[in-house]
């Protein structure tokens, strides 16, 4: 062979052993790590064991905040508003004043049925006398039996008489009463919709001066999907054991927890769910009727499950992988399903066994069946960490 020829001999025979061996053969130096077959060391790469703890399954759902009491405040009696108590969105206790109607045309009826309450005592005095006279002339035979019976009828008339002149005065002084307009519950009022000087009637038909919600507890009501009903609530218990979180729409976490309050008596057939509501409490007065809650419902009893970075997870079309490392430092690929975030880890559903190390960061870096130095490092949340969202079954 000539001179000239062995340099492209020498180039062929090197591209054939490249192209069999598909790159740098893996070789183990002495101290045990991978290393290259031309000398260089294998990658080094973040390996980390699954987690593993016990948690709560979450589900989570919208709804909306709604007043545990809410009171539509009319008038009892017609009259000229003459005071206004109360500064519009102003937090009011049980009986405060809230308005005052002109109280002058009901204490003079008072006084009016006073004075009729007093007559009809008067007449009912006088008659008892006279019936009182009759039984004894009527025991002498001084008196005829037809006398009697009219002394007798008197009496019960005035009596009767005198009986509805004191429900009259009743009557009376309640209107009286209802002229000074109170909150029957304590929480927020709204704006005054009836103004000083105004005249307001009476009856369920007048339009209403305000509105008054409670607002030490709230109402939040969601729709829950028929699966979760079943498998969640419907513990013959109303739902008492269930764990219930509430957080609003400038939250990131769940800040209250309250518990279940009512299960509708039907489900929806049209939607598949059935209506439920969670109470919370309230003591900083943050919660108000009608904003968006987010509400999670958790299971009644804890499981044991793996968790992962969500880093470690890579997309290979509708499937989602990580890369394990077995005993000998090499990748292998292994689909997973995954399930919600629980305090910033993914649930791994299936796919994991615990103890399992896999690759938690480089992993567009590193390929299935590779060799890698291991760097070890703890499986933990990362900084930001979200709280429960729906499970991801892709």
């Amino acid at each position: 062979m000539s001179r000239n020829r062995k340099p492209y001999v020498l180039a062929s025979m090197v591209a054939v052993v490249l192209a069999l061996g598909g790159g740098f053969a893996t070789l183990r130096s002495q101290d045990g790590k991978a290393v290259a077959a031309e000398g260089a060391p294998a990658s080094t790469v973040d390996v980390a064991a699954v987690a593993e703890q016990r948690i709560t399954d979450w589900q989570q759902y919208s709804g909306r905040l709604e007043a545990v009491e809410r009171v539509e405040i009319r008038p009892r009696v017609s009259g000229t508003i003459t005071e206004v108590h109360f500064r519009d969105g102003s937090l009011v206790k049980k009986g405060d004043p809230l308005f005052t109607i002109d109280p002058r045309p009901y204490a003079a009826e008072v006084e009016r049925a006073r004075a009729q309450l007093a007559a009809a005592e008067t007449r009912a005095a006088y008659t008892a006398n006279e019936l009182a006279r009759g039984e004894r002339l009527l025991a002498d035979n001084a008196i005829a039996r037809r006398d009697y019976d009219e002394k007798q009828n008197a009496a019960r008339e005035a009596e009767a008489n005198r009986l509805a002149a004191r429900a009259a005065l009743e009557a009376a002084r309640l209107n009286l009463e209802y002229t000074r307009i109170t909150a029957p519950v304590a929480g927020r009022v709204s704006r005054a919709e009836v103004t000083l000087g105004n005249v307001v009637a009476a009856g369920p038909a007048s339009p209403a001066l305000t509105t008054l919600v409670s607002v030490d507890r709230l109402y939040a009501a969601f729709d829950v999907d028929e699966q979760s009903f079943l498998r969640v609530i419907n513990d013959g218990k109303g739902g008492a054991g269930v764990p219930v979180q509430l957080g609003l729409a400038n939250e990131e976490g769940y800040s209250r927890s309250g518990k279940v309050s009512s299960i509708d008596n039907r489900m929806d057939t049209s939607s598949g769910t059935i209506r439920v509501r969670a109470v919370f409490d309230n003591p900083d007065g943050r919660l108000l009727p009608g904003l968006y809650a987010r509400i999670r419902l958790g299971g009644a009893t804890q499981r044991d499950a793996i968790l992962i970075d969500e880093k470690a997870v890579g997309t290979d079309q509708a499937k989602r992988f990580v890369l394990v490392v077995n005993d000998s430092n090499q990748t292998a690929y292994r689909e997973v399903k995954l399930g919600a975030v629980h305090e910033g880890l993914r649930i791994v559903e299936h796919g994991l066994q615990p103890g399992d190390r896999i690759v938690v960061n480089g992993l567009q870096h590193t390929r299935p069946g590779q060799a890698i130095t291991p760097n070890l490092v703890s499986m933990s949340a990362p900084a930001a960490t979200g709280n429960a969202k729906l499970a991801d079954n892709r």
